[in-house]
């Protein structure tokens, strides 16, 4: 249900004139862009069911656990006629991003995960959003989404004219490349839709492609999550497949290879939201220190923030292969040994595999002294 029951006449409205106050309330609230959709998705429910039928989506069952009402807003929230798309951009200022991913002792966290939970901070600001309409025209029926229930968020944005699919499947933004969060305001009012971004920019650039260490990108806007390093780090709950462990470098939470080499990442421009900002030096921090931490430092320092939904027990996980692939050091084969009785098996299993890359990396050391 809408958390409202609307009791307004919509042809009483300037509805033109509320679309437009509703962009400009956006951008105060710290929006970058607002644009207002429909419901139809029917393209989309096709391009999904065959993805799913494909088994792309891993473990991730929760995108076939409600059926269309993932691309039939109007089903997952009755009376909905618009969507008010928001796009809010995330990347903090003066970050060395390229330069801790050619650190392999150093900790790489995706971009979006090293500040607070976008969640709170964009449902609290289209919360404010809905509170600015219903100044305006009344009660009125809407629900907000940020990542948090079965909505196709980049097929709502992409058909309110936020940005186009590029090849690695993420919206684009000419100005914003696609680093940015979105979030969705249902709504009951009929307000006039935007244009949809028709018009694709990639041209013959495969460089996310390209760009990809495990080959993920299977096809052009097909991303098969089994092979993604974001899939492997924060989804998949069991063992990293060990096709994949190498390739994920010093990556132990999320992946941005294929958004940093596009072509229109150079546009984006730095985020002020404090909330964004790296917290506990994320953007910097060596792997050893973080394997170091214990459980309660692991909730104590991650609160507040995306990352804890993995759990600690993943975390080492992700640290333990990320160990496994630095260079090797004294300090390096002295953290992994001390979790070789940690009680997991999980854990344990890909600490002795990243044992097994430290001994060998330390046999060519020697090789190549002598």
């Amino acid at each position: 249900m809408m958390t409202r029951q609307s009791v307004h006449d919509g042809d009483a409205l300037d509805l033109t004139g509320l679309a437009e106050r509703i962009r400009q309330w956006g951008r105060e609230l710290g929006f970058q862009q607002i644009g207002i959709t429909d419901t139809d998705l029917a393209t989309h429910e096709r391009y999904l069911e065959r993805w799913l039928a494909a088994g792309h989506h891993g473990e991730m069952a929760f995108m076939a656990k409600h059926g269309s009402k993932r691309t039939r807003p109007e089903e997952l929230v009755p009376g909905t006629l618009r969507v008010i798309s928001a796009r809010m951009d995330y990347l903090p200022p003066e970050i060395e991003t390229t330069k801790v991913l050619g650190q392999a002792d150093k900790a790489y966290v995706s971009r979006y995960a090293l500040g607070r939970d976008y969640h709170k901070l964009i449902r609290k600001r289209l919360a404010t959003l809905a509170k600015h309409i219903e100044n305006e025209v009344g009660s009125f029926g809407y629900r907000a989404f940020v990542d948090s229930a079965p909505v196709m968020e980049r097929a709502l944005a992409q058909k309110a004219g936020l940005g186009w699919f590029g090849k690695n499947s993420m919206l684009l933004h000419p100005q914003a490349g696609s680093l940015f969060f979105l979030g969705e305001l249902y709504t009951d009012l009929p307000l006039p839709v935007d244009a949809p971004f028709d018009s694709e920019h990639c041209g013959k650039c495969n460089q996310c492609r390209t760009a990809c260490p495990t080959g993920a990108i299977i096809d052009d806007k097909v991303v098969d999550s089994r092979r993604c390093i974001s899939y492997l780090t924060i989804e998949l709950h069991g063992s990293i497949p060990e096709a994949y462990r190498e390739a994920m470098g010093n990556r132990i939470y999320g992946c941005d290879d294929c958004q940093l080499v596009c072509p229109f990442t150079r546009f984006t421009r730095a985020s002020h939201e404090e909330d964004f900002a790296p917290r506990h030096d994320l953007d910097r921090a060596a792997l050893v220190r973080l394997f170091a931490w214990s459980e309660e430092e692991f909730l104590l320092r991650t609160e507040g923030s995306a990352i804890r939904r993995i759990g600690y027990e993943r975390w080492l996980r992700n640290l333990a292969v990320g160990l496994g692939n630095a260079p090797w050091s004294e300090t390096v084969e002295a953290a992994l040994r001390a979790r070789l009785a940690y009680p997991s098996d999980l854990v344990r299993e890909h600490v002795r595999w990243a044992l097994d890359r430290q001994s060998d990396k330390r046999g060519r050391l020697i090789a190549t002294i002598d």
